[in-house]
């Protein structure tokens, strides 16, 4: 009965594969960008030949979007705050993750700042993700607003997208100097003054 519980040898052998190729694939567009990688290169990373990487992934764009999807599915997935305290919890606890993965916050920089060349293959992918992101903020923002959480004179919309570009930036000052630039704080403060709880 235990041996049927168990994941069979070959589909987990494959799993482990792909996690590994993701994994190595991230480290290379951080270091090296989209345009500058190779698939030989993620393939030497992780420690296959290039035939085992196209037997899971068939091309560059696959395996990128691949990457960023991991990147996500790793994350937090939460609930939408019902007020601010969860909000600033939610959002606070993020950002403190992100400090423990600066290979993929530096890929979710360098792959942002290319996508926003007509024709490249993320581009799609990080059109949606800001729009998603600036509709959930904006959406609790609302609430907020609604409930007298949000500060007079705060727009729920312009607000969300100024968390979403000061968290953006904060996290590319970070990578820069990571010891002059605490994003925690900075974004603590920010949702101070936003804010009434």
């Amino acid at each position: 009965m235990l041996q049927q519980l168990r994941r069979r040898g070959p589909y987990a052998k494959t799993a482990d594969r792909r996690r590994k190729i993701l994994e190595a694939a991230a480290q290379v567009y951080a270091e090296c960008g989209y345009y500058g990688s190779s698939l030989r290169e993620v393939a030497l990373k992780a420690g296959v030949s290039l035939s085992n990487l196209t037997h899971h992934f068939a091309t560059k764009e696959e395996i990128l979007l691949a990457t960023l999807r991991q990147r996500d599915a790793d994350g937090l997935n939460q609930d939408a705050p019902q007020s601010a305290a969860e909000f600033r919890t939610q959002i606070i606890a993020q950002a403190r993750a992100n400090e423990e993965l600066a290979t993929l916050i530096g890929l979710y920089s360098v792959l942002s700042a290319e996508a926003t060349m007509q024709g490249h293959p993320a581009r799609d992918y990080f059109v949606e993700r800001f729009a998603n992101l600036r509709h959930e903020y904006t959406e609790t923002l609302t609430l907020l607003a609604r409930q007298g959480q949000l500060r007079t004179g705060f727009d729920p919309h312009l607000t969300a997208v100024s968390l979403v570009a000061l968290w953006d930036g904060l996290q590319l000052q970070w990578l820069l100097e990571p010891h002059k630039i605490d994003v925690v704080r900075q974004l603590d403060a920010f949702l101070d003054a936003i804010l009434t709880e």
